[in-house]
């Protein structure tokens, strides 16, 4: 096959001391070191070693930048091609007039995640450990790098095989039936291959599908809507959980017209809050549709916190939001309650039946532990695993498992009813095709292309 040579700048977007530029293909080493001044002999430059250098421009022989440059030969690269990297000042024009000087000697401009993607298709990662890439560097809790990390080592990848392994045993077997019919009785012991199945093969998977609904949300993160009417403290809140001025606080109800939303870490969930406008009757056409867009939102989201102010009577507003959200994961926020030192908030609670209550004073930072771990308990619907899972699934990979349960079911019935042994063949290829999904072995390049789209330019 033809492969060509990319190049893209693989740090982050911005200034900073460092940044690099990286070049992968055959013509890596061939296309730089026309750019590199003293001029070194190709053969005579050690694999994994670091050279100092200038950048010049071969038009005007002036110099571009004073650079670090490290070529590394396959396969002991990220991608198991030639690979040339190039460390030079972080400003962002000068890395992108290097990486045009590059372009000009016939290199191609990467795609997005095409690192990452000749790293799979040239076999140095399976497909789960290219998905850990981009979840890695995305992960904003520390939950979230661990999860990525473990994807990355292979977890996910040992726990798949360790399940296809018995599957591809019985397929030889059922196989070698289908081969000798005379002798099927003699090689297919049906209840031992259905005991085998659901030992070996449908009890494993459903532990992976149970470690995704138990973690997923560590990874993925949810969504919280803060609802309630105008001046409620709903900003004071969002700024409160965030630790930083994000919301414009003031006394003027309707201030907050547009969402404002930020992560913020809860109990290693990335929590993604959305502070939005108080929801009441109004003329303002501007507030008018900042509260529409509220009640779009509300139905998106994975929980609601549902504030109301305790230092003034139950408002029919109040009411009427209790209606929208009774009937959802929410919960009661009851706010400002260093404002009224004798309150009878257990008879305001009783207006607001069937949610769980935290009493909060987003002023003076009060009560704020205590509603994380509500939103925690009604996230991980009051329980919590005993740690973190060693291995959680993404989407993709538990609907894979989901088929390769299905199929696995249905062989390990057809064993115990006397199916035709080409029927359960059938099944138990399709167990298999789909834990292959997983890891990359039968996998469409549409999916591919979805998968790898997901990476920023340069990894």
């Amino acid at each position: 096959m033809d492969v060509d040579t990319i190049a893209a700048v693989a740090t982050p977007p911005g200034t900073g001391g460092i940044g690099i530029v990286k070049i992968s293909g055959p013509r890596a080493t061939s296309s730089v070191l026309p750019l590199l001044r003293p001029r070194r002999d190709p053969s005579r430059l050690k694999s994994h070693h670091l050279y100092h250098g200038y950048i010049i421009d071969p038009g005007t022989e002036k110099a571009v930048d004073e650079v670090l440059y490290t070529v590394m030969k396959a396969p002991r690269t990220y991608t198991r091609e030639d690979v040339v990297e190039i460390q030079a000042h972080g400003s962002r024009y000068g890395l992108y007039s290097i990486l045009e000087l590059v372009l000009k000697q016939g290199i191609r401009m990467a795609e997005p995640g095409e690192f990452t993607k000749r790293a799979f298709l040239n076999g140095r990662i399976d497909l789960t450990q290219a998905e850990a890439v981009v979840e890695l560097i995305s992960a904003q809790t520390k939950e979230g790098v661990d999860l990525a990390s473990r994807q990355l080592k292979g977890h996910l990848h040992g726990a798949i095989e360790a399940i296809q392994k018995p599957i591809e045993a019985m397929l030889v077997e059922v196989e070698a039936a289908i081969d000798f019919p005379e002798d099927l009785e003699e090689i297919i012991q049906p209840e031992a291959f259905a005991r085998r199945t659901d030992q070996e093969v449908i009890g494993p998977l459903e532990e992976l599908l149970a470690h995704y609904e138990e973690g997923h949300v560590y990874r993925e993160g949810i969504s919280a809507i803060i609802i309630g009417r105008p001046n409620v403290g709903k900003s004071s809140l969002m700024n409160r959980l965030l630790k930083k001025e994000r919301s414009i606080v003031t006394t003027t109800p309707g201030t907050t017209r547009d969402f404002i939303e930020e992560t913020v870490n809860i109990k290693g969930i990335p929590l993604r809050l959305i502070d939005t406008a108080g929801l009441h009757d109004t003329d303002d056409a501007l507030e008018a549709m900042g509260i529409r867009f509220t009640r779009e939102r509300l139905d998106e989201a994975d929980i609601v916190l549902f504030m109301v102010d305790c230092s003034v009577a139950v408002t029919p507003e109040d009411l009427k939001i209790h209606q929208l959200v009774k009937d959802r994961k929410a919960i009661l926020v009851v706010n400002k309650i260093d404002l009224k030192p004798h309150r009878p908030v257990p008879e305001m609670i009783k207006q607001f039946p069937g949610l769980p209550q935290v009493e909060v004073s987003a002023l003076y930072n009060e009560g704020l532990e205590e509603l994380k771990t509500a939103v925690f308990s009604v996230v991980m619907k009051q329980r919590r695993p005993p740690e973190l899972p060693r291995i959680v699934p993404n989407l993709r990979h538990k609907l894979a498992i989901e088929k390769a349960l299905t199929a696995s079911k249905t062989a390990a019935g057809g064993f115990r009813s006397g199916q035709p042994a080409e029927l359960v063949a059938i099944d138990l290829k399709e167990a298999l095709d789909a834990l292959g999904e997983v890891i990359g072995m039968t996998t469409t390049e549409d999916i591919l292309d979805q998968i790898f789209n997901r990476f920023c330019i340069g990894k």
